[in-house]
């Protein structure tokens, strides 16, 4: 019998990695779980490479282009949250259609995503193609970073047209349920990020050295080979999305849909992550090593969140199919699954975190201020894991039930009403520095998850129509 469970567990993985025709309406939950989460996972760990091998090469050229990175990010956190909130429509309406074994319309709601997905890149992109150095002040930069490292912002939000199109499209493949294509493709994408980082960073070989700018023309490459990728591949027509010359039709209406439908999930994304912009302009206030110590512990912890993330994504599908095939129950426990699953994975890494934070930090930068600093966030911030964990997959449900507004209403209190006042009462009035802004984030994420759970019990997402 454990031999029999074994080769099925090593079966269930290889289906879930290589690509699966599992319908996720039927048959047990658990294995369900299994061929999405594993996948989706990995897929972003993909997404999140393009993160840390930057800041690891970018890190080589000292502190301040380190805090000029962490900057661009979080200002660029803008365009990835309006890029969410599309994708989280995406998901949405994709996922029940295919729940409704719709497929017409599943191919005509991603072409649709795709288009507005290139309209909304355009109006973000050409004002920030040209304002970056206005933007860089703005955050507190000081003049001799805007004037040297500038073109890194300006290349990275510019080209923002490779991020929308790459969520987008990978949202669609799945909330199709096709997760592995999604991670296959940022895998291939990574590659070639992690051969032209040094290169143009460094000027290895023919090539000139670009410095920071050549971390973000690097970047942009892979991302953008990558959604070449994905459209050659929703046009081959071999997937359970894929798209032909019938439904290549712009349909305002459809499109109208699909903005007021992404409303909730860009307004919460926005919320949240323009909260983490006002945060990194507090901890400014104390310094460049404060905020490299800053930027260089979130990527850690969003590393160590992609587990909890690829499950909660997992959740969100499973929701919005099982609606879709008018099955609430299996829907529920599908949530309550993924919730305890995360619970368990993310206190063992908070754990490992609260004990030991120093030797991850130290991977990414030598410098002594840096490594106490971002130790100092990463300790602080592991100590509300368990949270994080459970309320990613509880707002993920809501969202793959199509209830965006939900989320919206609990980020505005949490993130904005609470976490912004505690930052910066903790951070100046009392003196904490940094360290306030980092215990403000803890309140606030546990605040969400709590409020979360008991908005999930009444269970009014099970009747969202979309």
């Amino acid at each position: 019998m454990h031999n029999l469970n074994l080769r099925r567990f090593f079966r269930d993985l290889y289906e879930s990695i290589a690509g699966t025709e599992q319908d996720f309406t039927s048959g047990s939950l658990g294995r369900a779980i299994m061929l999405l989460s594993i996948p989706m996972v990995l897929e972003m760990v993909m997404e999140s490479i393009f993160a840390i091998v930057d800041i690891y090469f970018v890190s080589r050229l000292g502190a301040d282009a380190v805090a000029v990175v962490g900057i661009t990010e979080s200002v660029i956190t803008i365009v990835y949250a309006i890029a969410g909130g599309m994708s989280i429509a995406a998901t949405a309406l994709v996922s029940r259609r295919i729940g409704e074994k719709d497929h017409q319309g599943a191919c005509r709601a991603a072409f649709q995503a795709i288009v507005a997905a290139v309209a909304v890149s355009l109006i973000l992109g050409i004002p920030g193609w040209f304002f970056a150095e206005e933007v860089l002040t703005l955050m507190g930069s000081p003049p001799e970073e805007v004037e040297r490292f500038s073109g890194y912002t300006s290349l990275m939000i510019g080209s923002n047209i490779v991020i929308m199109l790459l969520f987008i499209i990978n949202a669609v493949f799945r909330s199709a349920g096709d997760a592995a294509i999604s991670m296959k493709i940022l895998f291939i994408a990574n590659l070639f990020n992690i051969v032209l980082d040094p290169v143009l960073i460094f000027g290895w070989g023919p090539f000139p050295e670009m410095g920071i700018k050549g971390a973000a023309l690097a970047t942009v490459l892979g991302r953008g080979l990558a959604v070449v990728y994905q459209l050659f591949l929703l046009f081959r027509g071999k997937h359970r999305v894929s798209l032909s010359l019938e439904y290549l039709n712009i349909n305002l209406k459809e499109i109208l849909k699909l903005f007021r439908l992404s409303m909730g999930g860009i307004g919460q994304s926005l919320i949240a992550t323009s909260s983490w912009i006002l945060l990194v302009r507090i901890i400014a206030l104390f310094g460049s090593e404060a905020v490299a110590g800053y930027t260089i512990a979130i990527r850690v912890i969003l590393v160590s969140m992609l587990p909890s993330s690829g499950i909660a994504n997992a959740a969100a599908t499973l929701v919005g199919q099982n609606l879709g095939a008018r099955l609430p129950g299996r829907a529920e426990r599908a949530v309550w699954t993924t919730s305890v699953i995360n619970f368990i994975i993310m206190g063992g890494i908070g754990l490992l975190f609260a004990v030991s934070p120093e030797p991850f930090i130290r991977f990414f930068t030598p410098e002594q201020s840096v490594i106490e600093s971002g130790s100092h966030c990463l300790r602080i911030m592991s100590y509300g894991f368990i949270f994080y964990g459970v309320g990613m997959v509880i707002v993920n449900s809501f969202n793959g039930a199509g209830d965006t507004l939900t989320p919206v209403k609990i980020n505005f209190f949490c993130y904005w009403l609470l976490e912004l006042t505690v930052a910066w009462l903790l951070a100046v009035p009392a003196r904490m520095n940094e360290q306030g802004v980092y215990y403000a984030i803890l309140i606030a994420e546990a605040a969400m998850t709590v409020t979360a759970v008991l908005i999930f019990r009444k269970g009014k997402w099970k009747l969202k129509q979309v």
